[in-house]
C-alpha cells in the first residue's frame, strides 16, 4: 500500500488528486495552509499544517513516505505568486530529498508546452495576463531549476490548456512536450481525468526526470 504526501490538498487540482488516491486505497498525509479546508474525513487521510517553504518542515513531512505529489500554488489572485513560485517550489524539492524520498510528482502547468515548432504556449498571445505570473513562474521553475535536478526521480505533469471540472471518462491521450489538441481544436482536460493519470503514474511510473502532457 502506498503512503504519500500530498502539498497542496485543499486546491482545486489537490483535492481531485486527494479524492483519487484515497478511492485506491492509498494513505495520504494532506498538507494544507488551513486544516478546515479539508472537508472530507477517512481513515486513510492525515491532514497536516505545514510551511511548505521550509525545507526543513517539507522533509520532516516527507520522511519515510513513498513518494510526494505536490500541487502547490500560491493562489492564482496572489499578487506575489511569480516570487512566491519560484521560493517555494526549489525549496519542496530540497525537502524531498532531505528526506531521501526518491519520487516526486509536480502538478505542472501548459506554459512551456510547444504549440508549435519553436512556439510555446506562454508565447503564443492566449493567456490571460492576469495569470501569466503564475504560468511563467512554474515554466521558469521546470526550465531552470528542475530540469537541472537529476537525484530525485521527478515528474512535471502539464495538464492541457483548459483544465476544468468534468468527469472520470478514463479516455485521453498522454504526450511528452507538445499541446494536445483534439479534431475541434480544442486543448481540454477534466481535472478529474488529470487526477486519474496522475495517480496511474504514482503507481506504475513510467515517466522519470521528464515532463509529461495530457488531454483528449
Amino acid at each position: 500500500m502506498k503512503n504519500i504526501v500530498l502539498i497542496g490538498a485543499s486546491g482545486f487540482v489537490g483535492s481531485a488528486i486527494l479524492q483519487e488516491a484515497l478511492n485506491r486505497g492509498i494513505n495520504v498525509t494532506a498538507v494544507v495552509r488551513n486544516p478546515e479546508s479539508i472537508k472530507i474525513t477517512h481513515n486513510q487521510l492525515t491532514v497536516v499544517k505545514a510551511d511548505i517553504s521550509s525545507v526543513e518542515e517539507v522533509a520532516k513531512i516527507s520522511q519515510g513516505k513513498d513518494a510526494v505529489i505536490s500541487a502547490y500554488n500560491p493562489g492564482w489572485t496572489n499578487p506575489d505568486i511569480y516570487d512566491l513560485t519560484l521560493q517555494v517550489y526549489p525549496n519542496i524539492v530540497k525537502g524531498v530529498k532531505r528526506a531521501t524520498v526518491e519520487r516526486l510528482l509536480i502538478v505542472g502547468g501548459a506554459g512551456t508546452l510547444f504549440v508549435a515548432p519553436g512556439v510555446r504556449v506562454v508565447d503564443s498571445g492566449v493567456i490571460p495576463q492576469e495569470i501569466m505570473g503564475g504560468v511563467k513562474s512554474l515554466g521558469e521553475f521546470y526550465l531552470n531549476t528542475l530540469t537541472q535536478e537529476h537525484e530525485l526521480d521527478w515528474v512535471f505533469f502539464s495538464p492541457a490548456g483548459t483544465l476544468e471540472p468534468g468527469v472520470r471518462t478514463g479516455v485521453y491521450r498522454l504526450g511528452k512536450d507538445d499541446l494536445i489538441i483534439n479534431e475541434q481544436g480544442e486543448s481540454k482536460i477534466s481535472v478529474e481525468d488529470y487526477a486519474k493519470a496522475m495517480i496511474d503514474e504514482l503507481e506504475t511510473p513510467k515517466h522519470h526526470k521528464e515532463r509529461f502532457t495530457i488531454g483528449y
